[in-house]
């Protein structure tokens, strides 16, 4: 695979949260701050408008200021990918070739969700959209929220397509990982936090990661490590992360989880969640903190101040406009 095929999007790169008011509408200054904080930090991409973004309650037009905003803060510092998209193939290309004409460097398309299409239809649904934009594509594998896996011999075909060039795996599953990575040059990301060093060892690009919007620098410095082949010392790192890991990912939505501490830490202003999310209740927050209480030293992350506000989680937003996303 030559560096320039590389270099498309870098290595590390953030599903990023969408900070929210305490009454759920953008906090556009807040995101501003958050972009720069994870691209100061390391992240050579970011994926707006996805999963973790909260991409299924937001409207298009926030959708495409989330790009503009993320291009204006970026300046040329880190790439900008648009996530999300539609389980309605015309809605996805209509999306798309907007998010193209305000700027994004990639679009990340995830498998259409609720209408389980066949194979046959996943792959329509790819080449449709990668036809729809001259942007280089990254397809999104995650069937424990859309209901179907990506099936290796439909991600075969796919690649074949010049603008799909990436695969985002959050299935989990090395085994297949090493078989794509073998039989094609799609660049390879990792979508499960527990597993981005596996991943990486067995020869994945890097990772699109959750965890990365509290520590980023933490996991610029495993991708560095492993780009040196001190597995060692990649391995030092993942072990330290893998507290936080739990805490972001396993008790609550990852999205829910990640607000909670970034507000705890003081680096978003809410960690209000558009509904049917809802922040943690007792129990799941007293988990978080307890995995929390467990982190040790990461790099460029402090917790000595961590103050989480259980009542400012509470519950969800109902946003003035409803999104648009089916």
């Amino acid at each position: 695979m030559s560096q320039k095929h590389k270099d498309l999007f870098g290595q590390v790169l953030v599903a990023l949260v969408t900070p929210m008011t305490s009454e759920g509408e953008v906090d556009w200054d807040a995101t501003e701050k958050h972009l720069d904080y994870v691209i100061s930090n390391g992240a050579d991409g970011v994926v707006v408008t996805g999963t973790t973004g909260e991409t299924s309650t937001l409207t298009d037009a926030e959708k495409l200021q989330l790009v503009k905003v993320g291009k204006s803060v970026s300046a040329g510092r880190a790439k900008i990918i648009t996530g999300g998209g539609s389980n309605e193939t015309a809605h996805a290309m209509q999306l798309y070739k907007a998010s193209e004409a305000a700027g994004a460097d990639g679009v990340m398309i995830v498998t259409p969700y609720y209408n389980k299409p066949t194979q046959a239809g996943v792959l329509t649904h790819f080449r449709l959209i990668a036809d729809a934009t001259d942007l280089p594509v990254i397809l999104y594998d995650i069937p424990g929220r859309t209901g179907i896996p990506i099936q290796f011999e439909t991600i075969l075909r796919a690649a074949k397509h010049p603008n799909i060039v990436a695969i985002k795996d959050a299935k989990g599953d090395l085994a297949q990982a090493s078989r794509v990575l073998n039989e094609t040059d799609l660049l390879y990301f990792s979508g499960d936090d527990s597993n981005v060093l596996p991943h990486i060892a067995i020869g994945a690009t890097g990772l699109i990661g959750v965890t990365a919007n509290i520590a980023p620098k933490a996991y610029r410095n495993l991708v560095d490590a492993t780009n040196a082949n001190d597995f060692h010392k990649a391995l030092e790192v993942h072990n330290a992360l893998e507290p936080l890991v739990r805490a972001a990912m396993t008790h609550v939505p990852g999205t829910v989880a990640s607000k909670y501490i970034l507000h705890g830490l003081g680096h978003i202003n809410s960690p209000r969640v558009r509904l049917p999310l809802v922040g943690p209740e007792e129990a799941e927050a007293a988990r978080i903190e307890a995995d929390i209480d467990k982190v040790g030293i990461i790099p460029g992350l402090n917790f000595e101040n961590f103050r989480p506000d259980r009542n400012a989680a509470a519950g969800g937003a109902l946003p003035k406009v409803a999104g648009t996303t089916r």
